[in-house]
């Protein structure tokens, strides 16, 4: 029992990184059940990106790397707006236009300066075991205010998810509300990214939503499946990186990964025996 709970008793970088992870997993479990449902997951693995170019500006210039990423997620959201209302490209042309091309100048970046040689790992992976205290009250404000939105805004918010047409019809601009749940997918990045990293923030968003929308009907009982396989995936995998040397969020995401595919695969076989008797 010992090797199980031990390392978060007597390592305060390990309570940390713990808490950390149940904030990303909470908010990711909100957020990334509607990306789920929406089938956003392409403008959401493109913010997740995106950002890079902006952390990377932010680290060259000494400002803060989460305010780089809101520049950067600012800029793809903008970006995608922009062309879709001046052109006739369809939304998921502008997203991979603004999607490899806010990559390729983030790695130029990146690669062209040496200052930034030592931070390009915590770029792309995050720094699971190096938060510190303002990390975790930007995550806490961040949580308060998805939850807070996704409250207020829930029917609405429901409404896109099943028939985007019924939200115009029931008084709800379309739009806006598309618009507002797009902030929410920035704001889960942007707070995200410092603890799992650019390339991984987008998994913590898909696994654990995956696994509630196929265990679930209900957006209010997918989000709480979402929020505890992402809390679990937090514990096995820092626990993982702790006794075997794994990196962090890899270890993290990895783990949320699996256990889809674990939950996939006993949903498919359930289904087909039902079926069968059926």
């Amino acid at each position: 029992m010992g090797n199980f709970v031990r390392p978060f008793l007597d390592n305060e970088f390990l309570q940390r990184a713990f808490l950390a992870g149940v904030l990303v997993s909470l908010t990711c479990a909100v957020v990334g059940t509607y990306v789920v449902l929406r089938g956003m997951a392409f403008i959401g693995d493109a913010l997740a990106h995106g950002v890079l170019p902006g952390v990377a500006g932010a680290l060259m210039i000494g400002m803060p790397a989460m305010a780089g990423a809101a520049v950067g997620a600012a800029v793809m959201i903008g970006g995608v707006g922009l062309i879709t209302s001046r052109s006739k490209l369809s939304n998921d042309t502008a997203i991979g236009l603004l999607f490899i091309g806010l990559l390729a100048l983030g790695v130029l970046m990146v690669s062209s300066a040496d200052s930034l040689t030592g931070d390009l790992e915590a770029i792309l992976f995050g720094q699971f075991l190096g938060v510190n205290t303002s990390d975790l009250v930007a995550q806490s404000i961040a949580l308060c205010f998805v939850v807070i939105v996704a409250v207020v805004a829930s029917r609405p918010f429901l409404l896109l998810c099943f028939d985007a047409d019924l939200v115009s019809a029931m008084g709800y601009r379309a739009a806006w509300y598309h618009r507002l749940m797009l902030l929410l997918i920035a704001a889960t990045v942007v707070v995200s990214f410092q603890t799992v990293g650019a390339l991984l923030v987008f998994g913590m968003l898909l696994a654990p939503a995956g696994v509630g929308a196929l265990i679930s009907k209900r957006i209010g009982t997918m989000m709480l499946w979402a929020a505890a396989v992402g809390v679990v995936s937090t514990y096995v995998g820092l626990l993982a990186s702790y006794h075997f040397s794994w990196a962090a969020g890899a270890s993290v995401v990895l783990t949320a990964v699996s256990i889809f595919f674990v939950v996939f695969t006993a949903v498919s076989i359930r289904r087909s025996i039902v079926g069968d008797r059926s």
